[in-house]
């Protein structure tokens, strides 16, 4: 995002009530934070080839999008020519030390 973007107004979205005084506006539409995953994920299975996915969820915040993009990885091996094995798992890291 460019420092001179001024982003989407706010009322094209449907914002929770308890965020709607704290947001300004929209950077990055949740459909485009959607699509690039969907993209991030064919392009995982395309350059793994048949090799073995170990992927690792750093926790808390990562949490959605890593579910996010295993949903995805998930789909393409079960409607894609190949399936890739893929092995989940979770470390907690605290930013304070």
């Amino acid at each position: 995002i460019r420092d001179e973007e001024s982003g989407y107004n706010k009322h094209l979205f449907c914002i929770p009530k308890h965020y709607e005084e704290d947001l300004e506006r929209v950077f990055i539409p949740h459909g485009l934070i959607l699509d690039r995953t969907e993209r991030l994920a064919r392009d995982i299975i395309q350059d793994m080839g048949n090799h073995h996915i170990v992927a690792l969820c750093v926790l808390k915040g990562g949490y959605k999008f890593f579910a996010d993009l295993l949903d995805h990885i998930k789909a393409l091996n079960q409607n894609g020519d190949k399936s890739v094995p893929v092995t989940v798992d979770f470390v907690r890291i605290k930013s304070h030390c």
